[in-house]
This record gives C-alpha cells, sequence and structure tokens, in this order.
C-alpha cells in the first residue's frame, strides 16, 4: 500500500453561511490523500494501474463549484467521489482550506480534514 499526495489544488468557490460569501466567494485550497496498492503500476510503469492525478483534480474542482454552507459537507463528498469513481483508491483524505475567513479575526485560513474509506 502506497499514499498519492495532490496538494494545493487552489479554488475560488462560493461556500459559507453569509450571503456575502455565495456572491463574492473566497479563495480555497484542498490537500488529497489516497492511499492505492500501486506496485503493478510502479513496477510495469503503467498510469493505468494507479490513481489518475487528473481524474482527482476533476474530481475536486465539480465538488468544489457546487455551493455549500460548510467546508465539511464539501470534503465529505470529495472523499465520497474519490472512493465511488476511482476504484484503485482504497482511502480518501481531503483537507479543505479556507483562505481569510470571514471570522471577525487575524486568521491565514480555516481547515477540516476528512477521511472516506472504501469498505
Amino acid at each position: 500500500m502506497g499514499r498519492i499526495n495532490i496538494n494545493g489544488i487552489k479554488s475560488h468557490s462560493f461556500h459559507g453561511c453569509m450571503d456575502e460569501e455565495s456572491k463574492i466567494g473566497a479563495d480555497y485550497i484542498v490537500d488529497v490523500e489516497i492511499d492505492s496498492d500501486f506496485l503493478e503500476a510502479a513496477l510495469l510503469d503503467d498510469l493505468d494501474k494507479t490513481v489518475d492525478y487528473v481524474q482527482v483534480n476533476k474530481i475536486v474542482e465539480q465538488e468544489m463549484g457546487i455551493r455549500s454552507k460548510l467546508i465539511e459537507t464539501v470534503g465529505y463528498r470529495i472523499t465520497s467521489r474519490i472512493i465511488k469513481d476511482i476504484p484503485l483508491a482504497q482511502k480518501a483524505t481531503a483537507i479543505v482550506h479556507k483562505i481569510n475567513p470571514p471570522i471577525n479575526g487575524n486568521v491565514d485560513s480555516v481547515s477540516i480534514t476528512v477521511t472516506s474509506i472504501r469498505e
């Protein structure tokens, strides 16, 4: 078993509980970790035997494009889709960072971490 990390997927999305967030949006960064057995891919140097990073990035972009009040919801959708759509993914973790959140304080970001596991 190995781990694939796709870090720093940037998105300008419209998540949040306040009305302004649905109009103005905010910047987000998503990091994804996927546990997968990619030994055969490594030995054969064969992309078809491992997780395709392009597909993961597309899932993140699509799910970030669906407005939600909570980034917890977005993170759960991302990991659930990875498990559903990518058979080689055994475990998926997404860390969703909201940059400069509107929380009346000097905060760089808030983030959540969600993990889904293939049953």
